[in-house]
Formats: C-alpha cells, sequence, structure tokens
C-alpha cells in the first residue's frame, strides 16, 4: 500500500477535478507514521459558488427523472464501490489509521449498502388519496432541493454514502464537505458517481474548515443540512441552519451506557464491551463508553476483560492481522491522554492501558480500562472518542436506568441479559435514539440511527430517512362550485 495518497485534485465540482490553489492549504497526515501522504486547498469563495450553482441547476432536472431511473445509477455506483473495495479500503486507511482488516469490511462495503437499499425504496416513495365526499386530497412526496452534507473523519467513505444516497435517492442534490482531518476518500466517491451515470453537479465535494462550512450551510439555495460530528460543532450548525429554517439532521456524540446483567453471557457482554470501546481505535460516536456492569460478575467480567483486551493486536493499520491502529491525529491522541490523566487523578483504578504506544511517529494510544469510576468523574459524563473504557458497577435494574439515563446524551446504549423480557423492559426505559440487546454497534441500513438528547435530531438510514429529504405538498381537488360568501 503506498504512501502517496495526492488527489488529483482538491474539489470535486460539476463533474470534474477542480483546483484551486488561493485556498488555505491543508496537510493530510498518515496517523501511523505522521507522515505528509498529501495536501488539498480549502475551497475559496469561487469554489463554494461553483459547487452550489451547478447542484441548484443539476437538481431539477434530476428530480424530473422517474424514481427508478435514479435508482439505477445508485445501483451501478454500488457495484462499481464493491468492485474496488480493495483501493477504496486502502485510502480509507491511509486517511484514517484505521486497520485494512476493518476498512475492509465496514467502510466502503457500508457504503454500497446504502446506495443499494435507497436504490431499492426510491421507488416505492408514494403519497397518498384522502377521501372528502365530493372532493378528495392527494399528496405528493417531493424532494428538497440542494442539500448540504457535512462528515466527520472516523467513517468518511460510509459518512458520505449514508448522506447522498437517500438525498440522491429522492430527487435532491448534495454539495459535500468532508473533514478537513480526512479529505481523501469522498473524492472517489465523487469520482464513482460520474462513472455510474449521475449528472454532473449532483454529488459535489469541497474541502476545508468551519469557515467553508459555513458557507454553505447559510447560502440561500441550501434546503437541508445533514451533519454528522460533535455537539459543539452541531450547535454552531444547527444555530446557522435555523436562521433560514433549513431542514435539518444531526447525528452528534455520546456517552452511550452498556449495561451488563449477571446473567448474561460473559463471552458475548466482554466482546460486546470491546467492540463498543475499541473498534476504529474508540472513534466512534455510538460506542457503549460506561459500562455498567452487575455486582455479581463483576469480577469475572473484568478478569476477562482485561485478557482479552491485552491481547489486542496494535500497530500498521496496513498490515492485515493488526486488530487497533492509531488515533487520527496528534491533536486527538492528546485529548485522550489528558482524560486518562484526569480518570488517574479522580481516583479510578486502572486495569490496563492508559499510555501512548509504538513510537513516537504515530498516534497509538494502548486500549485503557479503568474500573471503580463513579458517576460524577468526568470520564463517565464526557465523551472521550478513543480507546478508553470507564467500567461502573450497579445493583439492581432501577439502579442502572436512572444512572444510565443520568447524561446530557442519549445516542445509544445496549443491553446484555438473558432474560429477554428484562432487556426489552430495560431498553424501553432508556433514554436513546438506537439500543442494541445482547449485541453492540451493528449499525444495518435497514435500522434507523440517530439519538436524542444532545446527541442529534432527526434520523439516518432507513424507511426514516424519506422524512429527512422529501416534504409532503397537499392538493385539494374541489369538484364543485366555490362557495363563496362574498
Amino acid at each position: 500500500m503506498t504512501l502517496i495518497a495526492q488527489p488529483k485534485a482538491s474539489h470535486f465540482v460539476d463533474g470534474a477535478y477542480l483546483e484551486d490553489k488561493a485556498g488555505a492549504p491543508i496537510e493530510v497526515i498518515f496517523p501511523a507514521t505522521g507522515e505528509v501522504i498529501a495536501r488539498v486547498h480549502e475551497a475559496t469563495p469561487s469554489v463554494i459558488e461553483a459547487a452550489l450553482a451547478s447542484a441548484t441547476r443539476a437538481q431539477a432536472d434530476w428530480a424530473r427523472l422517474k424514481p427508478v431511473e435514479r435508482a439505477r445509477i445508485l445501483s451501478r455506483a454500488a457495484a462499481l464501490i464493491r468492485e474496488r473495495n480493495q483501493s477504496l479500503s486502502e485510502l480509507e486507511t491511509l486517511d484514517t489509521g484505521k486497520p485494512i482488516q476493518e476498512t475492509l469490511v465496514a467502510d466502503a462495503t457500508s457504503g454500497a449498502d446504502a446506495l443499494e437499499y435507497f436504490a431499492g425504496l426510491a421507488p416505492t416513495v408514494t403519497g397518498e388519496s384522502v377521501p372528502l365526499g365530493r372532493d378528495f386530497v392527494y399528496t405528493v412526496r417531493e424532494p428538497l432541493g440542494v442539500c448540504v452534507g457535512i462528515g466527520a473523519w472516523n467513517y468518511p467513505t460510509q459518512i458520505a454514502c449514508w448522506k447522498s444516497a437517500p438525498a440522491l435517492a429522492f430527487g435532491n442534490a448534495m454539495v459535500f464537505k468532508p473533514s478537513e482531518t480526512t479529505p481523501l476518500c469522498t473524492l472517489k466517491i465523487a469520482e464513482i458517481f460520474i462513472e455510474a451515470g449521475l449528472p454532473p453537479g449532483l454529488f459535489n465535494v469541497v474541502q476545508g474548515r468551519g469557515s467553508v462550512g459555513a458557507a454553505l450551510v447559510t447560502d440561500p439555495r441550501v434546503a437541508k443540512v445533514s451533519l454528522t460530528g460533535s455537539v459543539p460543532t452541531g450547535r454552531k450548525v444547527y444555530a446557522m441552519a435555523a436562521e433560514g429554517i433549513r431542514h435539518v439532521t444531526m447525528e452528534l456524540g455520546g456517552k452511550s451506557p452498556l449495561i451488563v446483567f449477571d446473567d448474561a453471557s460473559l463471552e458475548n457482554a466482554v466482546g460486546g464491551a470491546l467492540l463498543g470501546n475499541f473498534y476504529s481505535a474508540g472513534q466512534v460516536c455510538s460506542n457503549g463508553t460506561r459500562v455498567f456492569v452487575q455486582k455479581g460478575i463483576k469480577a469475572r467480567f473484568l478478569d476477562r476483560l482485561q485478557a482479552r483486551t491485552e491481547a489486542i493486536k496494535l500497530g500498521d493499520p496496513r498490515d492485515p492481522l493488526t486488530q487497533m491502529g492509531p488515533l487520527v491525529s496528534a491533536a486527538q491522541l492528546d485529548r485522550v491522554l489528558a482524560a486518562v490523566e484526569a480518570a488517574r487523578e479522580a481516583g479510578a483504578r486502572l486495569i490496563t492501558g492508559g499510555y501512548r504506544a509504538g513510537n513516537n511517529d504515530g498516534y497509538y494510544m494502548a486500549p485503557t480500562i479503568f474500573a471503580d469510576v463513579t458517576d460524577d468523574m468526568a470520564l463517565a459524563r464526557d465523551e472521550v472518542f478513543g480507546p478508553v473504557m470507564a467500567v461502573l458497577d450497579f445493583t439492581d435494574e432501577e439502579e442502572v436506568i436512572a444512572r444510565a439515563n443520568a447524561s446530557e446524551f442519549g445516542l445509544a446504549a445496549g443491553v446484555f441479559t438473558a432474560d429477554l423480557a428484562r432487556a426489552h423492559r430495560v431498553v424501553a426505559a432508556l433514554q436513546a435514539g438506537t439500543c442494541w440487546i445482547n449485541a453492540y454497534n451493528l449499525t444495518p441500513v435497514e435500522a434507523p440511527f440517530g439519538g436524542v438528547k444532545l446527541s442529534g435530531v432527526g434520523r439516518e438510514n432507513s424507511k426514516a430517512a424519506i422524512e429527512h429529504y422529501t416534504q409532503v405538498k397537499s392538493v385539494y381537488v374541489n369538484f364543485g362550485d366555490v362557495d363563496a360568501p362574498y
């Protein structure tokens, strides 16, 4: 896997690569070595204008196509992504530092799943007829228009597809701004869309930091904003979008509870906790980073958790045997190390990890477990976004539900128990938008994904996306004379 990942140009606008070196440079760093592997330039006002103008122009004709015609193009794009999964996964690994064994199965392939799903769903989206005696009303589902997608750095390919698939399937155009930390992968998706037959202008990629996002979000031609990111970023984007009364989907952060009852399968519960904390080096918004373990199983759980954690193979993410790679950046590593030090000072008991791993070139963090964490500690309240697990203990169901819900976040939650009646009862009481029973972090495109409270608004994926990328037009049909009192 070569370390040279320089794209043809920084942006993809109106069906072709576009460069404007007047924009501020952005260096792309390979997290495993700290090496610069590419440079792109931030979008200038002229690039932003070209993207929005082409999207506005292309969207009108796209919306007039039969849904099945749009679906054929998305299906071809999905097929191309699957054919090129190896090269796309390698680029994702260079862009993010995630292990190749992970990107091969979790990134481009899930993007293809989204395109396939919404290609199949698009022709089924219809209105309804409402009889009113002599008269009737009919409704039509119409696209919103130009949508802006703002991506996060942990799943650049997947997020681009999760947002563009429903947008395009239902007749919208999209201008997408990837994270400035991982700007490379979405350009390849834009290439594939054009090769699959998508008309130019319908999916544009512009690079940049927050100022570029702000310019897109506040443009009067934009009807919808979909963001995946942190709560602080979400607050800013939500407020800007509100100025123009724009449709908004926000998929933000979390501090999700994973509850393990003492009748749970020990191996499955430990496996769920590992997946919910160390996959993608812990850089997953839905991670179950507050692991509540019932006291009867706590000692055995911690023993097995420690053994399996210390067997995780850290290494070069290009190596197929590597199970966990580096964090995405030096800044993120510093934030995680600071959270670990704060947990030590607060009195949490370190079980394993807690240190920077590898040489000082890459941004590696040893998978870390703290036990005896209390609800008032920062480690139990604040999102870390790294491989740091907080284990808390509890006595009974009522207690753990109250403590699990005592958070400003509400993205996800998990329950491990052999008692399915209890599992459903607990899930019903948890304040979270996405829940799992005896599993964790499985996010098929067929299921809605999103949170409550500060974890966001709206849902991605599934049929729920229809509500977030279309609007209803109601038409009253009168068959009689107009009865006017004037």
